[in-house]
């Protein structure tokens, strides 16, 4: 029994004698790790920390030991270690379907001084290499393995080639809704005084005006209705099924005013009929601007994104052309007894046959790529029957998310819209009315001069969306809303003086203040939202602020100029506008010549594509050489510095 408790004696003595000897060689034990499972390696940074999770903690005492089964490697140094208050992570990865765990033990300290200062002494790099010569073979091999994983290029999959007929057709069609759309504005903007004598003939004559501008603006109401109704309707079925639909109902709700009676003939129900029909317009055009703008974006080139989401706007100004170049010639031809009388019903009979012709164009159209792909994924994913990823695709489920995780690109998208749309309204909408009622120019001159403007919208709108691609929309925008902001003033001042010339350069300075917003809207606001939220939060949005803010201009500023008297308030309504603009503006993100969010590259030509796949696979080796340099060799990039 003595012998025995002596011999225990020594052994315990001789362990403790080997402990000590490892601390004195600065073999300290190594820390456990604490942290939960499934915790993202720090170690490796938040570039690459992505799907490589540590072991539970058990397994973690066994990947620790060096030797251990299934390592394949005996324990090395840290991955990417910088701070001092990291502790070592064993790393558990997958590739090609072999499992492996590596654990890491902590450089030693002569590297972690080297560190902090910026640059290792020579010395210092000959002891850590010769105490850490295995294990600095173990985190290359794992760091090289990581990056291998990371190193994402684009393959020629990816990358779609846009074909060029079928991309006219789509702007062809786009564009036709929309000028279908305004050429109602156009005409409703220009008949404002002859509609109200019309349907509110008891009225005095400024209030018929108001009266006629509220009835204008009840169709904004509706707007958001039907943004909500289409929008997310066209991401779930398809954006030209819902585009088809809204040509309809548009067309139809315009041939039917000029059918309406007077209100000499029913009297109350004359005023009522015509609100029907303007809440229908409203409905329908809650799902068209939206629709037209993201159809025409993924269709698109991304290097010419710009130039041909500007036709669209092309197509507002044209409609808006027409639509008040026929109550101009019309008015000139009847005057204004025979516009009262009967003249004013030809211009929305019109509407019928544009409609026609939109709806065949239309009809014709096939669905966007982007649309294509998202369809085909969602497909996929549906046939694991995920009962999450079901309710994330209903229909309150995209309401939520646009208004949780995306609603900073909302109040973006809303920011842009007022500026575009306050500006735009004020010219076209509400600009003849004050020049005729308020100012006291005869019909003639004021539509001559608005639609001169429009002339000039039209013919520079496509090289703002050029100048767009080449210099970015948010250049743009913060230009334009600092324009407005300084011009607003001298440009309504210059209306005021009367005859011809002065009003002239009034209005051109507006004219061209306006196509700044025009020519990038279209390419701009598409890009603020992913591919399978797009149209449905673009139309929330944007019939949002038009509701709020774009189609109640003419009544809001009409009524304080008639409650004030001060006829310069049109000019402080655009400066408030201008000031909300150029913060949003200040906020958004540059899109020009990028992939729309959740789409992938799209380019013109083959060759192209080609040089866009070569280019990614030169960038992603950059990337990787990068957090090479900067995990294993941090000294390194601080001296690059």
């Amino acid at each position: 029994m003595t012998v025995v408790i002596i011999v225990n004696t020594a052994l315990t003595c001789g362990f403790v004698a080997m402990a000590g000897l490892g601390r004195k060689r600065g073999r300290r034990p190594e820390k456990r790790i604490g942290a939960p499972r499934g915790a993202v390696v720090r170690g490796l940074g938040r570039g690459l920390g992505r799907g490589v999770k540590e072991p539970s903690p058990h397994r973690a005492r066994a990947a620790d030991r060096p030797g251990t089964r299934g390592t394949g490697c005996p324990t090395g140094d840290w991955v990417g270690a910088q701070n001092d208050d990291l502790v070592p992570r064993p790393a558990t990865f997958a590739r090609e379907g072999e499992a492996r765990r590596v654990g890491h033990r902590p450089l030693s300290a002569s590297v972690r001084d080297d560190m902090k200062t910026g640059r290792p002494s020579p010395s210092n790099l000959r002891r850590d290499k010769r105490q850490n010569s295995g294990g600095s073979a173990a985190t290359d091999r794992l760091l090289r393995i990581v990056l291998r994983r990371e190193k994402r290029t684009l393959s020629a999959e990816d990358v779609t080639v846009t074909d060029k007929p079928q991309v006219r057709r789509a702007v062809s069609a786009a564009a036709l809704g929309n000028t279908m759309e305004w050429f109602d504005f156009g005409v409703y903007a220009y008949l404002a005084g002859t509609l109200g004598k019309v349907f509110f003939p008891a009225s005095e004559p400024g209030t018929q005006v108001v009266s006629t501008f509220a009835t204008f603006a009840a169709a904004f109401l509706v707007r958001p209705l039907g943004g909500l109704v289409f929008g997310p309707l066209g991401d779930r079925i398809g954006r030209k099924r819902v585009l088809a639909f809204t040509m309809i109902i548009m067309a139809i709700s315009t041939f039917a005013v000029g059918f309406l009676p007077s209100y000499d003939a029913i009297g109350f129900a004359a005023p009522i009929l015509l609100l029907v029909c303007r809440l229908v317009q409203g409905f329908s055009t809650g799902g068209e601007y939206a629709g037209a703008t993201t159809y025409i974006a993924e269709y698109a080139p991304d290097k010419r994104r710009g130039f041909l989401g500007s036709w669209l706007d092309f197509g507002t100004f044209v409609g808006y052309s027409l639509g008040s170049g026929l109550v101009t010639i019309l008015t000139a031809v009847l005057g204004s007894d025979g516009m009262t009388d009967w003249g004013w019903r030809l211009p929305f009979l019109v509407a019928g046959p544009l409609g026609l012709i939109g709806l065949y164009m239309r009809l014709r159209l096939e669905e966007t790529p982007a649309f294509q792909k998202e369809t085909e994924q969602a497909e996929a994913e549906n046939e694991e029957s995920d009962p999450v990823e079901e309710a994330r695709q209903s229909g309150k489920g995209r309401l939520k998310e646009i208004f949780t995780r995306h609603w900073q690109a909302v109040l973006i998208c809303m920011g842009l819209v007022l500026l575009y749309n306050v500006t735009n309204y004020m010219v076209t909408s509400y600009l003849p009315t004050f020049m005729t009622e308020t100012l006291g120019e005869d019909d003639l001159t004021a539509q001559l001069l608005v639609l001169g403007t429009m002339i000039v919208v039209v013919l520079t709108i496509t090289t703002v969306g050029r100048t767009s691609d080449r210099w970015g929309r948010r250049p743009v925008f913060m230009a334009g809303s600092i324009a407005l902001v300084v011009l607003a003033i001298p440009a309504v001042a210059l209306i005021k003086q009367g005859g011809i010339l002065m009003p002239a350069f009034g209005c051109v300075i507006l004219g061209l203040l306006l196509v700044c917003f025009a020519g990038t809207s279209a390419s701009t606001l598409p890009a603020l939202f992913p591919t399978r939220l797009r149209y449905g939060a673009l139309s929330i949005s944007f019939n949002i602020s038009v509701s709020l803010f774009g189609g109640t201009t003419p009544l809001f500023a009409s009524g304080l100029v008639q409650a004030t008297g001060n006829k310069m308030v049109p000019a402080y309504y655009l400066m408030v506008a201008g000031v909300i603009g150029f913060i949003a503006a200040f906020f958004l993100h540059e899109t020009a010549g990028k992939p729309l969010r959740g789409s992938g590259p799209m380019v013109e030509t083959p060759e192209q594509a080609q040089a866009l796949v070569a280019d990614s696979r030169t960038e992603a080796s950059r990337r990787a050489r990068d957090i090479w340099i900067k995990l294993r060799h941090p000294w390194a990039r601080r001296e690059g510095k």
